[in-house]
């Protein structure tokens, strides 16, 4: 079980002009239930995690806010690895968001994407980080040409394909339901987990996409069906709503059970940092959660409510 947070600066709040406490404060710690909050519950649940820390908002607001940031990630005693999204790079504070560089990884060359990685890994260790292993793009925008600058850098894992997200942003040439880890361009790449809610139609297994129910029986389909790997996303701000001002309680039931089910499952599903290094299989034959019209309703309804009363704002 990979258990993986993609911690960033949210560029919606850059763009409404909010200053850095404020940027700080909505994208990393919104309602009191973010970093801190993910942090405490897998402390109290005795599960590891992973933070991919997205550093490129440096080159704006200098240094000071990542270092905060994987401060606190490693004093919980938990994991950093590199989250990247480039548009940070062009970024110019106090503009509401008018300057910025291409938005998607995948619209810049091989040799584009190796010097922005590269960066980026610079400022992540600037920061205090262990060099990092491991690498997520942000919105899962990676392709085969991500994977060989990785590789060439010393990278030993991807986690970037998504195929909820395939084949644009997220563009490795394999399988969109390919869930299993593989060998691919010299690294070992780790798929995000997906369910597939209704015939082929996938949904990334995240804590605001999925319904308590699904997650519980993407767990036990994985745990039953003895998959090499189930890798779990969330957002150090997707616990709240999204203006970042108010918790979404619909959002936080679901990671408390989550993280109950973990740590009650924990023989079966043990939860596991990339600097592990674990014994993967790759190339197995592991499926998604099939379809099952009930279960989608119901976090239909789950999502109804949470849009219409959670998501409004205090």
């Amino acid at each position: 079980m990979f258990l993986t947070t993609d911690t960033e600066f949210m560029w919606r709040h850059h763009a409404e002009g909010h200053d850095l406490a404020t940027l700080y404060e909505r994208s990393i710690e919104p309602a009191g239930v973010g970093l801190c909050f993910h942090l405490e519950m897998l402390m109290r649940h005795r599960l590891k995690g992973t933070f991919f820390v997205d550093p490129m908002p440096a080159m704006v607001f200098g240094l000071d806010p990542i270092r905060r940031i994987v401060d606190t990630v490693l004093g919980a005693g938990q994991e950093v690895q590199l989250h990247l999204h480039p548009n940070w790079a062009g970024a110019v504070a106090g503009d509401r968001g008018a300057a910025h560089a291409r938005f998607e990884l995948v619209d810049y060359s091989e040799a584009e994407q190796h010097d922005l990685i590269a960066g980026a890994a610079e400022l992540l260790t600037a920061a205090g980080a262990p060099q990092p292993l491991a690498f997520r793009a942000g919105s899962y925008a990676a392709n085969d040409a991500t994977l060989r600058a990785l590789a060439a850098l010393g990278f030993d894992y991807d986690s970037s394909h998504n195929g909820a997200e395939a084949p644009w942003p997220s563009g490795i040439g394999v399988c969109a339901q390919q869930i299993a880890p593989l060998r691919r361009h010299g690294l070992t790449e780790i798929p995000v987990s997906v369910i597939e809610d209704r015939p082929d139609s996938l949904r990334t297994f995240q804590v605001c996409a999925l319904s308590s129910g699904e997650i519980r029986a993407a767990l036990e389909h994985a745990a039953v069906e003895r998959h090499a790997a189930v890798t779990i996303v969330s957002h150090s701000f997707e616990l709240a709503n999204r203006g970042g001002t108010r918790i979404n309680n619909t959002h936080v039931r679901r990671f408390e059970m989550l993280c109950a089910l973990l740590d009650e499952w924990r023989e079966a599903l043990p939860t596991a940092w990339f600097s592990d290094r674990p014994n993967l299989a790759t190339n197995a034959a592991d499926v998604p959660l099939g379809p099952n019209a009930l279960r989608t309703r119901w976090r239909q309804a789950e999502q109804l409510w949470s849009n219409m009363v959670e998501e409004r704002a205090a």
